[in-house]
């Protein structure tokens, strides 16, 4: 049972006034939809400014600005910004100025800076390669950013200009070669395409200049073949310390990355922090004699997943905090959304004296902020409740935060949270005039014994005005990842189909996160494998409950759930209708063709040209041939995480060639991101076509 002190927390998301007239929420409620990200509360600790993401007006995008709230929740959210494309924001020490980045069309993304005084936002960088994530040093005077400009870039920029200024015909010029040489097993990516390999990530820092009202010149810090990220500045201001991983082609090895520091005027770099493992989020502590960093010590054996963990580093060594803690530092359950294009960060926060550090984890589906000793490890819970912690903030003493919380009912809103009281606050309320036309039933959380009597967590939505004497149809959704989870977050696909009469199975099988290391990696080299019979499991302990017609059971999930949807009817004729989203189908198919690589043995024990049957045993396309139920997939033509070819593509030529119930459906300029981040009018239309295809096959529609 859930602690009675989760109600006392999530009080204040419920207390939205409940019209007379409900109704089901629709699939294009998501043109209404608003969401709060990246919540960063000023160094005083008076106010926090957010980003509030819109869906544009001809629903193909979206919008983000600026706002800010004050932390007493004495006045309204009001807009700081009057730009489209505003976000990455970051306060002033002084809390009188704010960095954020703008997007703007047809132009790289630049720096500018706002005052709180009043005025207009002036832009700071001009790189020609755009600027981004930028960090103020201590005393105020200087940003820290990312940027993939090259120094010929700014000469190329300059000549540019100055032919504009002159005249200079340059119609006879010979253009540069658009050829593309690759050298990387990683030449693309899901989201970016086909990389520049000839670009790397790397740290500038500019001045900052209050009175100024033109770009100001940036200096490069750093060079080289490789990239530079989570930057963070010395308490001294010195120093900037940055993550990198400084291997040429890390795909052959064990995951690994260092911590790194470069004077802040320039000049050699210096290794701080190596470990035989990942370091992300690394923040030296307030006296600067230690850090904290989130990652993972390479096992002896290569897992299929490595639970990240939270680490002390001082006098050269490194010690796991969490080492008897089995939860993953910075996890929380999956949904469908967060806030597009929003941002967001989970770091790690010291306390002011040094002795405890506070970060976010994950356990059983929900999302908290924990503390731990930073010389013992002892745990203890700030937060608590059915609730994902998506994004936070605190101010330099660590005594207040900023959060944005969402649940299974609301989309997410910012919180003040204070650290002793343990009290959360709701300062916004952006989507409450939507949600309180909405009826939206609370899932039910139910644990159940599997085939090997492992425990497994799952939740039954069931649809608004629900009763037990009638009998429903049921869809099972599928995670993907596969080590993630579900849980308590709001996911607006489920919520549609319980509105639309379906009861809505959904659980976290062996191989999801938030259970425990062992819990997450037992399915190494046997995916999928036991997963598929603990969703069955699962379907069978539903059906037992005599609401669901068990002759109208669909099945659906996208990428790792995709597989297991592909998986799921290859070995059962149970589900009479299947949608399968983003998928792998082929194995051997997605090994060559994937944007990541599968080079070190952590899902497979060798590679496909070398033992092809592994591949082909684990293929849904092996058994194509014993599928019967009518199969819809979907699928993004950009997608480059689970490509299309050895993922839709396969299944659909399989089943056309038996003459088997299929349709395909390909969203043009969408990644993996589709049901996520895609355009909001695609992210519509693809709940339309799901639903469409249960209706045709479950009830007749």
């Amino acid at each position: 049972m859930r602690p009675f002190l989760a109600i006392l927390l999530l009080a204040p998301l419920a207390t939205a006034p409940v019209r007379a007239q409900q109704r089901p929420i629709t699939e294009k409620d998501l043109y209404q939809f608003k969401w709060a990200a990246d919540p960063q509360i000023s160094p005083d600790g008076k106010q926090v400014a957010y980003v509030l993401v819109t869906v544009n007006k001809r629903h193909t995008g979206y919008e983000t600005s600026i706002w800010t709230v004050a932390t007493d929740g004495s006045a309204p959210p009001r807009r700081l910004t009057a730009g489209s494309g505003d976000a990455a924001l970051r306060w002033s020490p002084d809390s009188r100025t704010l960095a954020f980045v703008r997007a703007e069309e047809k132009s790289r993304p630049q720096i500018y800076l706002l005052s709180m005084s009043g005025g207009e936002a002036h832009q700071l960088t001009d790189a020609p390669r755009g600027a981004s994530s930028p960090e103020w040093s201590p005393d105020g005077r200087v940003i820290a950013f990312g940027s993939s400009t090259k120094p010929s870039d700014f000469e190329d920029s300059t000549h540019a200009a100055r032919g504009a200024h002159t005249g200079a015909d340059s119609a006879n010029a010979e253009p540069p070669s658009d050829v593309l040489v690759v050298t990387s097993a990683m030449f693309r990516s899901n989201g970016a395409g086909y990389l520049d390999l000839t670009r790397h990530r790397h740290i500038f820092t500019v001045p900052v200049d209050p009175t100024a009202r033109a770009p100001a010149k940036a200096t490069q810090l750093t060079s080289g073949d490789f990239d530079e990220g989570g930057v963070v500045w010395s308490a001294d201001g010195t120093r900037i310390y940055f993550t990198s991983d400084r291997v040429a082609e890390p795909y052959y090895y064990a995951p690994n990355s260092d911590v790194y520091a470069v004077p802040a005027t320039g000049g050699a770099i210096e290794k701080v922090i190596d470990i035989d493992g990942p370091i992300r989020g690394a923040v030296p502590s307030p006296d600067g004699k230690s850090f904290a960093f989130a990652g993972f010590v390479n096992p002896a054996r290569p897992r299929s997943d490595n639970q990240t963990d939270l680490f002390a580093f001082a006098s050269g060594q490194a010690k796991n905090l969490t080492a008897a803690y089995d939860y993953s530092v910075g996890d929380g359950p999956g949904g469908d959304q967060a806030a597009p294009r929003g941002g967001g960060q989970r770091p790690l926060i010291w306390s002011a004296d040094g002795r405890s550090i506070i970060t976010v984890t994950g356990e059983h589906g929900t999302a908290n902020l924990m503390r731990f000793d930073a010389a013992t490890g002892r745990a203890e819970a700030l937060t608590t409740g059915n609730h994902d912690i998506m994004s936070y903030s605190a101010t330099p003493d660590a005594a207040t935060f900023a959060l944005t919380v969402s649940d299974p009912t609301h989309i997410g809103d910012v919180y003040a949270f204070t650290a002793e009281s343990k009290r959360l606050t709701q300062l916004t309320h952006i989507n409450d005039s939507l949600f309180a036309q909405l009826t939206l039933p609370q899932p039910e959380e139910f644990w159940y014994r599997s085939f090997d009597g492992r425990k497994i967590e799952g939740w039954i939505l069931k649809p608004p005005g629900f009763s037990p004497d009638h009998k429903y149809p049921m869809i099972l959704e599928i995670h993907g990842g596969p080590h993630t989870n579900y849980g308590y977050t709001f996911f607006h696909e489920f919520q549609w189909m319980a509105a639309k009469g379906y009861v809505v199975l959904y659980t976290n099988p062996r191989g999801s996160t938030s259970y425990g290391q062992e819990f997450a990696n037992i399915i190494q080299y046997r995916y999928p494998g036991d997963d598929y019979k603990d969703l069955m499991v699962a379907v069978d302990s539903l059906v037992r409950r005599g609401y669901v017609d068990d002759k109208k059971l669909g099945v659906t999930g996208g990428s790792g759930g995709g597989l297991l949807t592909n998986w799921t009817v290859t070995q059962t004729h149970r589900f009479a209708a299947a949608v399968s989203q983003r998928s792998v189908a082929d194995w051997l198919g997605f090994w060559y063709s994937a944007d990541f690589t599968l080079f070190t043995p952590t899902w497979f024990r060798s590679n496909p040209y070398q033992d092809p049957q592994e591949f082909l045993r684990r293929s849904p396309t092996t058994y194509a041939s014993q599928i019967t139920t009518p199969l819809l997939l979907v699928d993004g033509e950009a997608d480059l995480r689970t490509p299309t070819g050895q993922g839709s593509e396969a299944m659909f030529r399989a089943l056309k060639a038996q003459h088997k119930p299929t349709e395909m459906v390909l969203f043009p300029r969408e990644s993996h991101e589709l049901s996520r981040s895609g355009e909001p009018m695609h992210r519509v239309e693809r709940l339309e076509h799901i639903l469409e295809w249960f209706d045709k096959y479950l009830v007749g529609g």
